[in-house]
C-alpha cells in the first residue's frame, strides 16, 4: 500500500504540489476549477478556520454539502487538522438530520445555502452544535464566470440569520500546519443509509483510503492522471467518495462535479461538457439514461474507456444495452459504507453481466450458512469479507458492531452463489430471500428476467401470502413512459417462467409509478412489505 505518512491528506493533497502537479485541475464545477494547489491552501486555511473556532482535534464537525468544490476543501482541511469530518446525504428528512447531528455530537456544521432551510428549524435543539457554516450558492448563468475558487470573492462574515458565512471565515483565516497521524487513527465518519432503522455511524481511519485506491482504483480501474472522473454518485455515499476524491487524488486526476441531482439531462448535459473517460453511475441511473437515450449515443462520450456500477446489483440486460450503445462496458461491482468501497467486481476485459465478478485483489470472501460454515459452489450463502478498508465499527452501536463486524471478517448482508468458475451471483440482501416450495427464490433474479421486457423499467419483488398462507412471489412494476399495462401482467408471467423457472414466476403483479429507494439507488423492499402487511 501506497504511505501516507500518517495523515492520509499528505498523500492525497500536498503531495501533488511537492511532486510538481499544483497547477493541474483537481476539481471542475460549472465554471470554476480547483486545481491541487488550489486545494493544498485553502485546506491549509481550513485548518486555521477551525482552529480560530475553538475545534480541536477527534471532535466531529458535519458536512451537509452539496457536490461544490468546497467539498474537498473542507473535508480534507479538517482531515489535516485531525477533526473528524462527517459527510451527510444531502436528501434526508430533517428527523434524520436531527438524529445524526445528535448522534455525532459535531460541534460546527457546514451547510450549502440551498440545503439551509432544512435543518434551520433544529439547530436550536443541538446542545453540542456550536457553530454554523453556510456555503452562498454559486453564481447563476447570468453572473460573471469565476475561473478559480482561490480568487473567489468575500463579504461580510455576519449573515442575517446569525450564521457564519463560510467564504469569508476561511478567507480571513490564518494558514494552519496538518497534524501527523497514525494511519489507525480516525479520519472520517460516514453515516451508513440503512435499509431499515435509524442510519449508523461508521468510523474510518486514514489508511482506508489509500487502501481503496491501491486496491480498485489501481488494480481494477487502473486509473490514470489523464483521466477525467464523472460520478453521478454524491460525494457523501461511500461510492461517490472513492470515485470523484480517492481515486483520481490517488494519481492527480480530474474530477467533474455536478451539484443537482443527476438526472438523464442533467447526466447527458455533463458527458458534452467534460467529456468523461471513466463514469460512475447506479443501476437505476443506467436504466433511465437508456430509456431517455432512445438507441442514441449521448454527445461527450467519445474519450469514455468504462463505466462502473455499484449500489446495488446491475441486470443484466442493462449491462448489455449499455455496452451496444455507448461501446463502453459498466463494471458491476460490489461494496459498502463498512467496507468505504468496492470489493467484488467485474474487471476491464473480464466482464460477466449478470454476475458481480470476483474478489477484488487484497480482498478475501466467504460463503457461509446460518451455522457459519463455508457453503459449496452452486449453494446460496451470506457474504463475509476481509481486506485493508473495513470499518473500526459503528459509533456507539456495540451490539450491532459486534454482530457485523467478527475480527477480520465483516458481514454484508448480502446473499450470494459462487459459480464453479469462481465468480459471484448476487441472490439477495438476507431478509429479502425466501422459499417457494421449499427452493430459495431470490428476488433480484425475478427482478432481473422482468426487466429484461421491453415494456419494464424497473421491477421489485417481495415475498407474500396466498390464500393457503403460503410465500410466492408479488411484482411492483415500473413501465416505460408511453407503455400501458392493460393485458400485460399475464404476458409478464409467462416471461418470466420462460426465462427464469416456473416456480419463480410472481403469482401478482402491480403496476407503479415509482419504487421506494434509498437516496444511493438501492430498493427498499422492506417498504413495499410494510405495505403488504397492512390491512387492506
Amino acid at each position: 500500500m501506497n504511505d501516507t505518512n500518517g495523515n492520509a491528506a499528505r498523500y492525497f493533497v500536498d503531495r501533488h504540489v511537492s511532486e510538481g502537479r499544483g497547477d493541474r485541475s483537481a476539481f471542475l464545477e460549472g465554471e470554476r476549477t480547483l486545481s491541487y494547489g488550489d486545494l493544498a491552501r485553502q485546506s491549509d486555511l481550513m485548518v486555521g478556520l477551525l482552529a480560530r473556532h475553538g475545534i480541536r482535534r477527534e471532535q466531529r464537525v458535519a458536512m451537509l454539502v452539496l457536490d461544490t468544490i468546497e467539498f474537498p476543501v473542507i473535508f480534507w482541511g479538517a482531515i489535516k487538522a485531525g477533526v473528524v469530518p462527517v459527510p451527510l446525504n444531502t436528501l434526508l428528512s430533517r428527523d434524520y438530520y436531527e438524529f445524526i447531528l445528535q448522534d455525532s455530537r459535531a460541534r460546527a456544521l457546514f451547510v450549502s445555502e440551498a440545503l439551509l432551510a432544512t435543518v434551520a428549524p433544529i439547530l436550536g435543539r443541538l446542545a453540542d452544535l456550536e457553530q454554523v457554516f453556510v456555503i452562498a450558492a454559486g453564481p447563476g448563468p447570468s453572473a460573471p464566470a469565476r475561473r478559480s475558487f482561490w480568487g473567489r470573492g468575500t463579504q461580510a462574515t455576519a449573515r442575517a440569520d446569525g450564521h457564519l458565512d463560510f467564504a469569508s471565515e476561511l478567507a480571513r483565516a490564518t494558514p494552519g500546519t496538518m497534524v501527523e497521524a497514525s494511519p489507525d487513527d480516525c479520519a472520517f465518519w460516514l453515516y451508513s443509509s440503512g435499509s431499515t432503522g435509524w442510519p449508523k455511524g461508521v468510523r474510518h481511519v486514514h489508511e482506508s483510503l489509500a487502501a481503496t485506491a491501491d486496491t480498485y482504483g489501481a488494480q481494477v480501474l487502473a486509473i490514470r492522471k489523464d483521466d477525467t472522473v464523472y460520478s453521478a454518485a454524491k460525494l457523501f455515499f461511500a461510492y461517490g467518495l472513492g470515485n470523484s476524491m480517492t481515486f483520481p487524488m490517488s494519481v492527480g486526476a480530474t474530477t467533474a462535479l455536478l451539484p443537482t441531482r443527476p438526472t438523464p439531462d442533467s447526466v447527458f448535459a455533463t458527458f458534452a461538457r467534460y467529456r468523461p473517460t471513466i463514469f460512475f453511475g447506479v443501476p437505476t441511473l443506467y436504466a433511465a439514461l437508456l430509456a431517455a437515450a432512445g438507441g442514441a449515443r449521448p454527445a461527450g462520450l467519445e474519450r469514455l474507456r468504462l463505466c462502473a456500477s455499484a449500489g446495488e446489483a446491475l441486470p443484466e440486460d442493462i449491462g448489455k444495452r449499455w455496452k451496444a450503445l455507448t461501446g463502453a462496458d459498466i463494471l458491476d461491482g460490489v461494496g459498502s459504507t463498512e467496507m468505504l468501497h468496492i470489493f467484488l467486481s467485474n474487471a476491464p476485459g473480464n466482464v460477466v453481466y449478470g454476475t458481480s465478478g470476483i474478489a477484488v485483489p487484497g480482498y478475501d470472501l466467504r460463503l457461509v450458512d446460518e451455522a457459519n460454515e463455508d457453503v459449496a459452489d452452486g449453494e446460496v450463502g451470506e457474504l463475509l469479507v476481509k481486506g485493508p478498508s473495513a470499518s473500526e465499527g459503528y459509533w456507539n452501536q456495540r451490539a450491532k458492531s459486534r454482530s457485523t463486524f467478527e475480527g477480520h471478517w465483516t458481514r454484508t448482508g448480502d446473499k450470494y452463489e459462487r459459480r464453479a468458475d469462481g465468480r459471484y451471483v448476487y441472490c439477495g440482501r438476507t431478509d429479502d430471500m425466501f422459499k417457494v416450495g421449499g427452493i430459495w427464490v431470490s428476488p433480484f433474479e425475478v427482478e432481473q428476467a422482468l426487466i429484461s421486457h421491453p415494456s419494464v423499467l424497473e421491477a421489485a419483488v417481495i415475498a407474500s401470502e396466498d390464500a393457503e398462507h403460503l410465500l410466492k412471489p408479488k411484482a411492483f412494476v415500473v413501465l416505460k413512459a408511453g407503455e400501458s399495462s392493460r393485458d400485460l401482467a399475464e404476458e409478464l408471467k409467462a416471461h418470466v417462467q420462460a426465462a427464469v423457472g416456473k416456480w419463480k414466476y410472481p403469482r401478482w403483479i402491480e403496476f407503479v409509478s415509482e419504487l421506494p429507494k434509498t437516496a444511493t439507488g438501492k430498493i427498499q423492499r422492506f417498504k413495499l412489505r410494510e405495505l403488504e402487511e397492512r390491512p387492506k
